[in-house]
């Protein structure tokens, strides 16, 4: 990439070590970078929202719905994430692509004119969701729904696997390819 990166767009399912992963490379990167999640929107969520036709839905066996109001707001917070990338922090972002493709699309327009590297963090499903157990904070099943489901038809720069690789061996692949 020509460009010094910008923003650092780390793409996986519920309990793949996106967040952990972020956190080190706060660690690891020479500059201060800020972190974004998607868990951070989620919660800001004005409750109406949550778990709610329209807003987002969390089934009982993983699946997650999202309706007009939900993707309303989540256009606003990628706007706002890229506007902070403008102004001349560096952003990590930590999301799940539910629609794969069509979500990494969203976040490329929100982001053009940026340099971004696009991350694909990736788990044996069985291994996330053992993590999601130990959570205990996610429905039964969303991990294993999510691991394949969200890397359909994306395009990375980088791939890391954390089954069987810590959090802060990722980070350093990552700041590698950051310039």
């Amino acid at each position: 990439m020509d460009k010094r990166i910008q923003v650092i767009l780390l793409n996986g399912g519920s309990s793949a070590g996106k967040s952990r992963i972020a956190g080190c490379l706060q660690e690891v990167l020479p500059d201060p970078w800020l972190a974004f999640g998607i868990d951070s929107l989620v919660d800001a969520l004005p409750p109406r929202l949550r778990d709610a036709d329209g807003g987002i839905e969390f089934a009982d066996d993983g699946g997650v719905l999202v309706g007009d109001g939900f993707r309303t707001l989540e256009a606003a917070w990628m706007e706002g994430v890229a506007a902070t990338a403008r102004a001349g922090a560096g952003v990590i972002v930590d999301d799940v692509f539910l629609g794969g493709a069509s979500s990494q699309r969203r976040w490329r327009e929100a982001l053009t004119g940026l340099a971004v590297l696009w991350v694909g963090v990736r788990c044996d499903p069985d291994v996330a969701a053992e993590r999601e157990l130990a959570r205990g904070d996610r429905p039964h099943g969303m991990a294993a729904a999510q691991a394949e489901l969200v890397h359909r038809g994306v395009a990375y720069d980088l791939e890391v696997d954390t089954t069987r690789t810590g959090a802060l061996v990722c980070a350093r692949a990552v700041a590698a390819r950051v310039g």
